[in-house]
Order: C-alpha cells, then structure tokens, then sequence
C-alpha cells in the first residue's frame, strides 16, 4: 500500500465547526480504501487557500520534499490551490514523483492530458478567487459610498449587521469620548491617559484591559469624529453612524499626537501647571512641591520673579472669574432679547448658510473627482484634499446640529448663563482637575510678574460681560457696537465648545446654583 498524506482544508473556523472537514476526510478515506492507500497522517487546515504561506500548508510541502510520504490525497484541487504559487510547488513535487490525488476528481497526474486539465482546473479556481476578490471589493465601496462601515466595529460602537450603521456601545461610548477629551487637553501622556482609563473600566475589543497600542489606535481613528478612513490605501468617506467627538476634539487631539506641543508632564499633577508663564522673561512657571506646599518658579537666572504659591493663584483666577460673573437682571434681560434673535438667527442659518456651503463643499469634491480622473493630480493629493473637505464637512453638520439642539430652546440659552452666572462658585466648589479646566476655558494672558499675579477673563467670555453691559446701557469705552453684533458675539459662543466644556464640568461637580426665575 502507498503511503500518503490526507490534506483537507476550509476557509474559516465556522466551516471547520460544521461538516465539511469531515465530509473531506470521509471521501478521502473512501478513495484510499478503493486504491490501496493508507493516510498516515491527516493536514487540517483552517484558512484560505487564495493566500500563500499557509503555516500547515507550508509544513506539508516540506514533509513531502524530504519523502516522509509517498503521495498527497485531496478532496479536490481546490482544496490546495487557488493561486498559482501554491500550484507551482504541487506541480514540482508531481515533477519529482510525489504522487498526487484527488478523491472526487478522476484526474490522472501522471498522464499529459491529466496534467494539463489540472492546469486547466488550478487556473479556473485561480480565476474564481480573483474575481471573487473582486466583486467583494466593489461591494465594500458600495457600502463605503453609503456611510456604512463595513468590517468589525471599532471599540466604543456596535455592529448591527451586514448593511446596517454602527451605533455607539452605551457601556463604552462614554469612555471613549471622555478618553478623547482628555488627551486634547494636553494635559495627559498616553502612558498616564492608559492608566487613567483602565481605572475608568475601559476594555479593549475582547473584554479585557485595554492596551497601550489598542488606545493608540483608538486616539488617530477619526471614525469617532463622523469620518471612515481606510488604513491600507488612505481613502477616506463621509460615515453614516453617529459621531461620538467633534472634528475640532479629534483635530486636537492629532496635534498632541504628533508633537505639535510642549511635553506633557505627568509626575505631579498640580493644577496651574503649564497655565502660567513670566511676565518679564516669559519663561514657564515650575510647580515645585516644598514643605507640604506647591509654588511656582520662574528658572530663569536674575529674573526678578521669583515664586509664588499655589494658594495666590487660586485666589487670582476666582477674582477673574467674580469679575465676569452675570447677574440675574443681566440674565433676564440677554435672554429676553435673545429669544426673538436666536428664531430670526436659525431661520438664516437653516435657509442659507449651512446648505449653501454643504452644496459648495459637494462642488468642491465633485470637480476634485474630476481632476483625478482627468490626470491633473496625483492619488495621494486626491485622498488628502478629499479627507480635509470631509472634515468641514462635518465640522458644518456638526454646527448645524448644535445649533439646531440649543438655539429654538430658551432653557438651554437659560442653562448657559445660569452656568455663566455661577462660574466663580463653581471654580471655588471645584477639585483640583476641574478647576484646572475652568481656568483653561475662562481666561487667558496668565503671567506672574515678580509677586503679582495678572490675568483675565478668555474673549468669549469678555463678549459676553461687555454684551450684556452694553444691552443693559452701561458706559462701555471700546469699539461701537450694535444690539445686533453684541448678541451675534452670544451666539458665537453659545455654539462654540465652551458651552459643552462648562456644561460637563458642572455636571461633575453637581454644584448647586441659585435658580433664574423664568
């Protein structure tokens, strides 16, 4: 009897749980039976036969080779090639005298004519893979096209089936933006963000905690922001699924990742650190933890500023903010004018400015397509100019959705100066990390001169103050404005990340403030 390898094989694991593996080895056994033939030892294979370089595959070419069996039993022959590579290494040990059969093909290999019709047999199945391949391809573009992703979801989202839009994971979409928020600050490495977010209870794609080069992934995916982009070839498409972090959070977040700021430090963290800069040298402030205190130091030699301590700039940043606090009368009165505005504002916004340049931006990619297929520019220009108008696209859609979610409402205009109104209470009711972030939001020219501490309220909060003076008739010294372009500079800020910003913070906090009458 011959001695001969028995190779049987199927493309993926949920094939191998089924009947086909065995009904390959039944045939096989049969045919060995009828022949003279005994299987001394079985090759299972789980994968594709269209790759090269199968692992268990390989290991039977070379057992061959080195004469260990007399001959080689399949199923058919495309069961151990459909491409032409792995053919080729078939065809020489058929050369060299390895005898090869097939269990259900009455092919005769050691005949020209079998030969040939397993020529023949082993380019048709080559074929049948490529365009396979093919077809597979053009249906992902079609579901690209849509806005539906087509392979595994990533972290922080749900798959809903073939045809069907992520949709985010309530478990872990939280985390995920929070994760983002985080590292946009500045304020985290990836290092001390991984810590933090494993003590939050994100997990990785199969349950456990999430690793160091998983997070790294996650934080350049703009998937999060609305945007598919396909890593093997660049190419990017408007998503369908719900976005979980705005264009302007994930851009931020890009510029830390790739260096675009000063290191971050993660040892110690104080509250100002990085906030403050001297007045006279501009050098940093240093926190430096002495004798159960925090101060800060400028380390530049003969600079008259010295150190100051951490409780002084507390207190100079709440005065900031008591400066810029609302008062119910200025409330009542920005929210009394704005009601008529925000319905003239949004019947503007929705009639002409969002839809008129979405149809821009559709031209705009339109005539790109064209430049492409008409040779003026090279691929690679075509995916990065595509990609930078898909985010303002976004960035439009995402405006227009704010706008749309808080202008038609008063209470929400009403919970934003309510959040203004109390801002001061809030920074001092703060711990250390939030009131890091309200001193990052609410002002801006921070500076220690000597001993003194200099600072102000951020611009769009200074708007605000001198918006709601100015509709109040207060005396104003500065440039003339109108009703009209005071409350526009409102609005500017009421759509802007400020709002969300302060909302989270407070939300946190769960501060209680005093209630506005309506």
């Amino acid at each position: 009897m011959k001695r001969c390898y028995g190779y049987i094989r199927v493309s993926t694991v949920r094939q191998g749980d089924g009947v086909s593996l065995e009904a390959q080895k039944e045939a096989i056994r049969a045919f060995a039976s009828h022949n003279e033939i005994e299987i001394v030892e079985w090759f299972e294979e789980l994968e594709t036969a269209a790759k090269t370089g199968r692992p268990i595959f390989n290991r039977m070419i070379a057992c061959l080779k080195g004469r260990k069996a007399e001959g080689l039993v399949v199923h058919k022959i495309d069961r151990f090639a459909r491409n032409l590579t792995d053919y080729s290494r078939v065809a020489e040990l058929m050369d060299g005298g390895i005898a090869i059969y097939t269990a259900i093909e009455s092919l005769d290999f050691q005949s020209r004519g079998g030969r040939l019709a397993a020529d023949v047999q082993a380019v048709v199945a080559a074929d049948f893979i490529r365009n396979q391949r093919q077809e597979t391809i053009k249906g992902l573009y079609g579901r690209l096209a849509q806005g539906i992703y087509p392979f595994k979801a990533p972290i922080g989202y749900l798959d809903n089936g073939a045809g069907k839009h992520k949709t985010p994971d309530p478990k872990r979409a939280h985390l995920i933006r929070e994760a983002f928020e985080l590292y946009a600050s500045d304020a985290y490495s990836q290092a001390a963000l991984l810590k933090v977010m494993r003590k939050r209870g994100l997990t990785g794609g199969r349950g456990g905690l999430i690793t160091s080069s998983t997070l790294e992934t996650m934080l350049a995916n703009p998937f999060y922001a609305g945007i598919i982009k396909i890593k093997r070839n660049g190419q990017t498409f408007q998503g369908g699924h719900e976005p979980l972090i705005t264009v302007a959070t994930f851009e931020r977040a890009q510029a830390v990742k790739a260096g675009k700021s000063v290191k971050k430090v993660t040892t110690h963290d104080h509250i100002y650190r990085r906030l403050f800069r001297c007045r006279f040298c501009d050098g940093a402030m240093i926190p430096e933890r002495q004798k159960g205190n925090v101060y800060y130091r400028c380390h530049t030699k003969a600079c008259e500023t010295k150190t100051v301590r951490e409780a002084v700039l507390e207190d100079a940043v709440a005065r900031c903010l008591a400066r810029a606090v609302l008062t119910d009368a200025q409330v009542e009165d920005l929210l009394l004018r704005m009601r008529s505005w925000l319905r003239e504002r949004e019947k503007l916004f929705h009639a002409e400015a969002i839809p008129l340049q979405l149809s821009t931006l559709a031209d705009k990619r339109e005539r790109l397509t064209e430049a492409l297929i008409d040779r003026l520019i090279s691929k690679e220009v075509y995916a990065k100019r595509h990609e930078s108008l898909l985010f303002e696209e976004q960035r439009l859609r995402e405006r227009e959705a704010y706008f749309h979610s808080r202008s038609p409402d008063p209470k929400k205009a009403r919970k934003f100066l309510e959040l203004i109104k109390s801002l001061e209470k809030t920074y001092i009711s703060a711990g250390p990390a939030h009131r890091r972030e309200i001193t990052e939001i609410a002002t801006s020219n921070r500076t220690i001169g000597g001993r003194n501490v200099y600072l102000e309220p951020s611009e769009w909060l200074g708007k605000l103050g001198r918006a709601s003076r100015v509709l109040n008739g207060a005396h104003y010294r500065g440039t003339a404005r109108t009703c009209g372009a005071n409350l526009n500079d409102i609005f500017e800020v009421f759509c802007s990340e400020r709002f969300s910003a302060l909302e989270r913070v407070s939300q946190q906090l769960c501060v209680s403030r005093t209630p506005v009458k309506i």
